[in-house]
């Protein structure tokens, strides 16, 4: 019999997991903290309970998929978080949010103490990857917890184990500098192409053999020509994302103009009221020519 795997946080991309996961035979107990999510998760075929605890004390492994640094810490810190739970050591706990360095090491630090693994794996993708098994997914851990997670972690994509724990998170940083400038950069040449009449959604096509063609361009340029912002992930998310990453770099002997530029521009959107649009409606800043 498969495993049963847990899942706590069952938002955009939790609930696009928990899909993959039942798909490749898994039993799934899951939580979050909105009835609508849990509710949404039953109907896919998982089971959900009231509490991160409950779900460490059932599965054999425990995903996490939240949203903030602090959704992060009360999962596992909290009062119905995993070291709350009852029978949890040998686990192994993967945290697949996008979260600070110092954070991760300190609970994976925790968890060591309570016979707990830990891998943080944020991944890159998006709902429609995870669905289809087809994520990018960073990991930072020991080699013996990552050895033991990878079968689950390659029915949701690729998994690269690139190095101690934090290790995942960092490569997560330079993931995002390179996405969320980019979201920018897709957004201004979208523009270019509009004032000079091209058609943008053949501009895909037109550039996919040359340097310039990739899966973000593929997948912005026709939502772009279509002004479709339905959120595939959260313009608040890509802001959280881009402050986390301004932070990360502060103290380091770094320039990073182009995020500095992309942070500002999300600043902009998110008091503007499209917190909840997706990310490419970043483009909305920029006038039509």
């Amino acid at each position: 019999m498969m495993a049963t795997v847990g899942f706590v946080g069952l938002g955009l991309m939790g609930l696009a997991f928990v899909e993959r996961l039942i798909a490749q035979g898994y039993a799934v107990v899951g939580t979050d903290l909105k009835p609508d999510a849990r509710a949404a998760a039953e109907r896919l075929g998982a089971r959900t309970v009231a509490s991160a605890a409950e779900v460490a004390a059932e599965a054999e492994h425990v995903l996490i998929c939240v949203t903030t640094p602090a959704a992060v810490e009360d999962v596992i810190r909290g009062a119905g978080g995993i070291l709350a739970a009852t029978g949890r050591a040998g686990r192994v706990i993967v945290d697949h949010s996008t979260t600070d360095i110092p954070l991760t090491r300190a609970l994976a630090e925790s968890l060591a103490g309570a016979g707990i693994g830990f891998v943080d794996a944020p991944v890159s993708g998006g709902p429609d990857a995870a669905q289809a098994g087809a994520l990018a997914i960073m990991a930072g851990g020991r080699d013996d917890d990552f050895a033991r997670v990878a079968p689950i972690l390659e029915g949701l994509g690729k998994a690269t184990l690139m190095g101690a724990v934090g290790a995942g998170q960092a490569t997560k940083l330079v993931n995002q500098t390179l996405v969320l400038t980019n979201y920018c950069v897709i957004a201004e040449a979208f523009r270019l192409a509009e004032a000079y009449g091209v058609d943008a959604t053949r501009i895909p096509d037109a550039l996919e053999a040359g340097h310039a063609g990739s899966n973000l361009l593929k997948s912005l340029m026709p939502r772009l020509a279509a002004e479709d912002f339905e959120p595939r992930g959260y313009a608040r998310q890509v802001l959280k994302d881009l402050e986390m990453l301004h932070t990360a770099t502060r103290d380091l002997p770094l320039a990073m103009p182009m995020a500095g530029q992309a942070l500002t521009l999300f600043r902009l959107l998110v008091a503007q009221g499209h917190a909840d649009k997706d990310g490419c409606a970043v483009v909305t800043l920029y006038p039509k020519g």
